[in-house]
C-alpha cells in the first residue's frame, strides 16, 4: 500500500505537565500543523479501549510517546495486534488498542509504534529537556517523509534510529 492509497492516523500520547513524557503530545501538535492530507492526528493523555474505533477507521496507526529506556533520537517499529485482551479502564497498550481495533470494528489497521527518547520524567512542567527536544527533532523529521512517502507495505523497518541518517536508514 503507498501513501496515496493509505488514510492514516497518528496518535500522540503522554502527559505534558511531567516533562519529558510529553514527546508524544508535542509531536503530535508539530504533525497536526503540517496538515497532510489523509492523515488525522490525535493526542491525549493515554491510550484508551475507546481508541480502537477511530484506529479500525484508518489504513495506518502511529502511536507515539517517550521512552524512558530506548536509544536515541528513536525507535520505529511495526507492531502486531494483541489477542486476548487485557486492560485496566484507565489505559492500554498500543498493541492492545490494535488488537480490539481488528477484533471488535473489523479493521485491518497496520501499526508502528514510535518511542521517542526522553530523559526527565520525575518532575512537574510543561517543557522538554534539551537533548529530548534534538530527540523530537529527528523524529519530526522522519515521521514527515514517512507520511508523505511511506512505503507502508515494507517489512524491514529499522528498529533503531540512533544513527544520524534516520531519514536515510528509513525511508530506502
Amino acid at each position: 500500500m503507498s501513501k496515496k492509497d493509505a488514510t492514516i492516523l497518528l496518535i500522540g500520547y503522554g502527559n505534558p505537565g511531567r516533562l519529558d513524557d510529553g514527546l508524544g503530545p508535542a509531536l503530535a501538535g508539530v504533525v497536526e500543523s503540517l496538515v497532510l492530507p489523509a492523515v488525522t492526528v490525535d493526542a491525549d493523555y493515554q491510550l484508551t479501549v475507546e481508541d480502537a474505533q477511530a484506529v479500525a477507521a484508518h489504513d495506518i496507526v502511529v502511536f507515539a510517546d517517550a521512552d524512558s529506556t530506548g536509544e536515541a533520537p528513536f525507535s520505529f517499529r511495526p507492531i502486531e495486534p494483541q489477542a486476548g485482551i487485557n486492560f485496566s479502564t484507565h489505559s492500554i497498550e498500543p498493541r492492545q488498542v490494535l488488537g480490539l481495533a481488528h477484533a471488535l470494528f473489523g479493521g485491518r489497521t497496520r501499526g508502528f509504534i514510535l518511542g521517542i527518547r526522553g530523559y526527565d520524567f520525575d518532575d512537574f512542567g510543561e517543557s522538554l529537556s534539551p537533548r529530548a527536544r534534538v530527540n523530537l527533532a529527528a523524529a519530526i523529521r522522519f515521521v514527515e517523509q514517512f507520511l508523505r512517502e511511506g512505503d507502508f507495505e515494507r517489512d524491514d523497518w529499522d528498529t533503531d534510529h540512533s544513527s544520524g541518517e534516520v531519514l536515510a536508514t528509513s525511508m530506502r
